[in-house]
């Protein structure tokens, strides 16, 4: 008899390790709480380094699964697990379902800035976020501001949500800084005259191919970089949003009205993730995200057998990392199957 694996989180990582489990002829059911498969990938249009259409990514993801014998569970939310016979049975919906080992990628959410006041989303029209940002390219490129004219000048602001003490989360979400590189060169193909301001704490462009795009975006594209946080963000009545912001590598304060401001949201744990968890009594992070079992020499297993994470439920990642992490959890599962088969 196959053994069985159950899958929580359709995104990227769970779809990649899906279908690596079923090639290595496991029977797995995956289960998403949404009606379509790919998670966040499904908001966005292009991609960073390359500027890839985000679609082809979710395509492979689909075509992956395609011809596989794996179940999948739409619409489906996880209400109940019990530690039964060796393995788990897990309520999906209305059914009961028997499953040797539970691989957990139930991804992550974005920070709402509505939280950070000061920036006045959710208040002003004008002020709006990165994902919105990029829904606007995805839906024609039609960036314009709340009176339906083209924006002269857009200011993005980095780390809305990280590295943040005042919101209680102290960490890097790794892509906001090159997400905001990649918007702001598109922003400028689309409104070659417009004027772009990134103002950030400093820069992490830690990939390969990441610092070339900062080099582009400002030698090619004309983007400018201010270091500093802006500290405020008020409405004038003309609906453009003026902004408070030190420059701390000319030591001196800026005051700048912008047509549009953009908000870098980084990434949190989503409420998937924190309900799974506690659901399964696994352990987190100081950060709340889902607690690996070794943070160097075992990063898929849980504090319960049989209980592995992949991708974005344990730490923010890039899609190429996310990829490979699925992928790895794969085999994880497998080493723990053999095992538990021999």
């Amino acid at each position: 008899m196959k053994n069985h694996v159950f899958i929580i989180g359709g995104g990227v990582a769970g779809c990649e390790a899906a279908s690596q489990l079923s090639k290595m002829g496991f029977e797995v059911t995956l289960a998403e709480k949404e009606p379509v498969l790919g998670g966040k990938l499904n908001h966005w249009d292009r991609l960073f380094p390359s500027k890839r259409k985000a679609d082809e990514v979710t395509g492979i993801l689909s075509k992956n699964l395609e011809g596989s014998k794996l179940r999948l569970m739409m619409n489906t939310e996880i209400t109940r697990v019990q530690k039964q016979n060796g393995g788990y049975t897990i309520t999906a919906g209305s059914e009961e379902i028997m499953a040797d080992a539970i691989l957990i990628a139930t991804g992550y959410e974005t920070f709402d800035a509505r939280i950070k006041e000061e920036y006045g989303y959710g208040i002003y029209e004008n002020v709006i976020t990165s994902v919105e940002l990029e829904q606007r390219f995805k839906n024609g490129n039609k960036i314009l501001t709340s009176k339906g004219e083209e924006p002269k000048r857009i200011g993005f602001v980095h780390c809305v949500g990280s590295r943040d003490e005042k919101v209680g989360n102290h960490y890097c979400s790794q892509v906001c800084c090159v997400t905001a590189v990649k918007q702001a060169m598109e922003v400028k193909e689309i409104l070659p005259r417009s004027e772009v301001f990134c103002f950030y704490m400093d820069l992490r462009m830690f990939g390969l191919q990441f610092e070339d795009l900062y080099r582009e975006s400002q030698e090619k594209w004309g983007v400018n970089f201010i270091r500093g946080r802006v500290s405020e963000a008020a409405e004038n009545i003309d609906g453009t949003i003026l902004i408070k912001v030190e420059d701390t590598l000319a030591g001196r304060p800026l005051k700048m009205k912008v047509d549009l401001l953009v908000l870098m949201v980084g990434f949190v744990p989503s409420p998937g993730t924190h309900n799974i968890g506690k659901l399964l009594d696994i352990e987190f992070t100081p950060e709340n995200f889902l607690k690996p079992a070794d943070e160097h020499l075992d990063t898929h297993s849980t504090n319960l057998p049989g209980v592995f994470v992949a991708g974005t439920c344990k730490s923010p990642k890039t899609i190429a990392d996310t990829f490979a992490d699925a992928r790895a959890a794969a085999l994880k599962v497998k080493e723990y199957l053999d095992m538990k088969n021999n």
